[in-house]
């Protein structure tokens, strides 16, 4: 087959590897020729182009977060329970600086990991033993989620929504790590609502509390927060309508 300027297109003109059919070829050529442009270079630009359209798509794909495997938790560390207790204590100054993954994974299991793997029970009490809470970590870049049972964050927002867990407290958007404890009510399965909503309530209070005093063991600034915007906040965490935010927990080195 020959364009209109009499250039062959079979054979030798076909790029390597390329499946278009002759006709296309032909009318790239064509169009090309139209423009001023030689065949051959027609077709690199075609090529080069197609090239461009992928890598936004392949970049796209590797700025995905990836789940955090956290590392084991250390648990012969800390002070003594007594020790802890007197230490506990509210604070709402915060420096900025991140916490070590190792600090966030023993973090998380004080809060809420597993303490018999038998079992699969946790170190904070629930009601019925639903384990209806869901701890989520507000991190400067992603919102996690934390899976006890492999221990590990999911990425739930690719977004730092540290701001976004206050109605107003200029401390938190700054601070390392925004936890925001969730009931899935769906895992409540037996009483009244009212039950249920007291339940979940109270199961909120003793994760929040084992963070207050794994927090005065290792030196660590953390403060309880209601105030918060339940309905934009669950907007953008993505949650289902059974789901309720109880309560968000700010923790960070002390400034």
């Amino acid at each position: 087959m020959r364009t209109s300027s009499g250039v062959s297109i079979v054979g030798r003109e076909r790029p390597k590897g390329c499946s278009c059919r002759e006709g296309d070829i032909a009318a790239s050529h064509a169009a090309g020729t139209a423009f001023g442009f030689a065949p051959r270079l027609c077709f690199r630009l075609l090529i080069c182009l197609a090239a461009l359209i992928a890598v936004p798509q392949s970049v796209s794909a590797a700025d995905e977060p990836k789940p955090i495997q956290l590392p084991p938790p250390q648990t012969d560390i800390g002070k003594p329970l007594m020790q802890a207790l007197k230490l506990r204590k509210t604070s709402r100054s915060f420096d900025s600086k991140p916490l070590p993954l190792q600090e966030l994974s023993n973090l998380l299991w004080a809060a809420d990991g597993i303490n018999r793997s038998d079992s699969g029970k946790r170190t904070a009490p629930s009601a019925m033993n639903w384990q209806e809470i869901d701890v989520y970590v507000a991190l400067p870049d992603t919102l996690y989620l934390y899976d006890a049972k492999a221990n590990r964050l999911t990425p739930v927002v690719a977004k730092d929504l540290r701001e976004a867990t206050t109605t107003g407290q200029a401390f938190v958007k700054d601070a390392p790590v925004n936890l925001v404890y969730v009931a899935d009510m769906t895992r409540a399965m037996r009483g009244s609502e009212e039950d249920k909503n007291f339940y979940s309530a109270a199961d909120a209070g003793f994760i929040a509390q084992n963070v207050y005093l794994y927090c005065a063991s290792q030196g660590l600034a953390t403060v309880i927060r209601g105030s918060v915007d339940r309905a934009s906040l669950a907007q953008a965490m993505k949650l289902r309508p059974d789901q309720k935010i109880l309560l968000a927990q700010t923790v960070g080195y002390p400034k």
